[in-house]
């Protein structure tokens, strides 16, 4: 599942030039799973990308001060700087990184947060690189084809994260809507609706 931010604050010839940039592209990987960070690092590498990684925040912010990166993979739950952060950091070095935030499912606050801050697409976790490289590629030809004066688009597969997370709430309740809706901090009345109604595409 993932959702895309288009910052219009952004300049669309940098976003034309890096579509077209020759290869290898720069990534950055932040995760403190050793084993996932190592996978997903072969796995890019194998795409011809140049990877550097980081365990934590400060340390992913010094590889980006030393060299901006194209593409900046980000973990939300990592120890010491919060992901937040990291992602806000990294926005601040630099307007046209793209930076894709890994998260679980019940983190659909934390993940609005993210695009908040800088976050240009969301992957709900266990996400490989096939799924990354098409959110990249898919971030680089929309705002490479975009136009400047639109107005930022909505961002319908949001609805069906929460569509995803609400049912898997129920399940975990074996159905009682009471209780869903009490863990999901809604009213029971709200959360029916939401169950009435079909379910977003994706």
């Amino acid at each position: 599942m993932q959702y895309s931010r288009f910052p219009f604050t952004k300049k669309w010839s940098e976003y034309l030039a890096l579509s077209t940039k020759p290869l290898p592209l720069l990534a950055l990987v932040v995760d403190d799973d050793d084993v996932f960070r190592t996978q997903l690092r072969r796995a890019l590498e194998k795409r011809h990308w140049k990877v550097y990684e980081a365990s934590d925040g400060d340390r992913a912010v010094q590889l980006a001060e030393s060299q901006t990166p194209d593409l900046a993979i980000v973990d939300l739950r990592l120890p010491g700087m919060p992901g937040l952060e990291i992602v806000q950091r990294l926005r601040g070095l630099s307007e046209t990184t793209t930076i894709i935030v890994l998260t679980g499912y019940g983190s659909i606050p934390v993940a609005l947060s993210a695009v908040r801050v800088g976050a240009d697409d969301l992957l709900t976790k266990p996400a490989d690189a096939d799924q990354i490289m098409a959110a990249y590629r898919k971030i680089v030809r929309e705002l490479g084809d975009a136009e400047p004066d639109l107005k930022e688009p909505e961002i319908p597969s949001l609805a069906r994260v929460e569509w995803e997370h609400i049912n898997r709430v129920l399940d975990d309740c074996n159905g009682n809507i009471s209780q869903a809706a009490k863990l999901l901090g809604l009213h029971r009345r709200s959360l029916q609706r939401k169950l009435s109604k079909y379910p977003p595409r994706k």
